[in-house]
């Protein structure tokens, strides 16, 4: 049996072996589902049961009132979620009984906004049809349109919708393509408007160094008049419920005010956006094209309207895939990763009591 100096952990998924050795070589006895897919909910719910202290999980795993009641009968101390989002995780039960869950926000930023901007332009520059010219040996003779075109980035207009961490390191890739910016902040970020400024000079000192070149732009604006004029939308909000909140923020009459030239790209969650009336405006022509790393459902099911093989050539579909960088995803320095952010925040809550990445800070109050 383990020792009082000798806490357990269960991680639901190898987050990388160089952060797990950071808890064992600090004392803690950790055992890991060594499978790829998610541990069966019966499984999670006995390792609570065990007397663990600490809990490591992600996305796909339910974290609910049953793993929390456990967790209180058998003194679990935290439950330490290895992504940002936290949708899986019952925050209501998780305050019902007092423990605290923690995630990895801040290290996969920079990760998640660059491949936003890549699958922009993957899907503006119909990277993938054209390479299956190649791979199907159908490349024929050169010619100034056939077989297609694709549509340039540089000096477009893009909605940055959402300027949180990720809205904004999305908005700093765009400033270097002279791009106008259109932002949008639906829950009024602090902030903002130092950033539109800031953004601004970095526009300005750009202008300079290419004299004649057209100077790219930014704003603030609203959601309607930002999708009425961009080029291309890129969704980075939060998943928001109630009157006011995201859940199908961009649905039949929010497509319907944007060009049928413009592009979509989401990377923030899946149900920001209803995929049938997305299917249905690419399919009628009332958008160019889009490209998605999130879904309502994942994985994508096989029934999904956005599976539909008319679409394939305008459509990009990713498996959740914007912070898998390597070393976003497995460093064990928590200010780089997050395997380190996430074991960081599980060692700072079992050993001191609080972390700064401590999600349900309320039941301190």
């Amino acid at each position: 049996m383990p020792s009082a100096l000798q806490p357990r952990v269960f991680a639901t998924a190898d987050i990388g072996a160089a952060a797990l050795d950071r808890l064992r070589a600090a004392g803690y006895e950790v055992e890991v589902y060594p499978r790829i897919e998610a541990p069966p909910y019966e499984l999670i719910l006995a390792r609570v049961q065990s007397g663990i202290a600490g809990l490591i999980t992600t996305l796909r795993d339910r974290i609910d009132e049953g793993i929390f009641a456990a967790g209180a009968a058998a003194g679990l101390k935290v439950v330490a979620q290895d992504a940002v989002g936290f949708d899986n995780i019952d925050r209501a039960a998780a305050d019902r009984h007092r423990i605290p869950f923690t995630h990895t926000p801040g290290v996969l930023t920079d990760a998640t906004a660059e491949f936003a901007f890549f699958i922009l332009g993957a899907v503006a520059r119909k990277l993938w049809p054209a390479e299956k010219l190649v791979r199907e040996q159908r490349w024929g003779a050169w010619h100034p349109y056939h077989p297609m075109l694709g549509d340039e980035v540089t000096g477009k207009t893009v909605a940055v919708v959402g300027l949180g961490r990720i809205g904004r390191a999305f908005a700093q890739k765009c400033l270097g393509f002279a791009m106008h910016l259109l932002c949008v902040e639906p829950a009024g970020a602090p902030g903002a408007d130092g950033f539109i400024a800031g953004a601004s000079r970095v526009l300005e000192a750009f202008a300079a160094l290419a004299p004649g070149a057209p100077p790219g732009s930014i704003r603030l604006v609203s959601l309607r008049e930002a999708l009425a004029a961009a080029d291309f939308v890129s969704l980075h909000v939060p998943l928001l419920e109630g009157p006011n909140g995201t859940r199908h923020l961009i649905n039949d009459e929010t497509l319907g005010w944007m060009k049928p030239t413009a592009y979509l790209i989401n990377t923030s969650r899946g149900p920001v956006v209803e995929e049938a009336a997305l299917a249905r405006a690419l399919l009628a022509g009332r958008l160019a094209g889009a490209a998605l790393d999130v879904f309502a459902t994942e994985p994508l099911p096989a029934a999904s309207p956005l599976r539909d093989p008319r679409l394939e050539d305008r459509l990009r579909l990713y498996p959740h895939f914007a912070s898998a960088g390597a070393i976003t995803r497995l460093s064990p320095d928590p200010d780089r990763g997050m395997a380190g952010r996430c074991v960081q925040a599980l060692r700072d809550v079992i050993e001191r009591g609080d972390s700064p990445f401590i999600v349900n800070r309320e039941i301190f109050a």
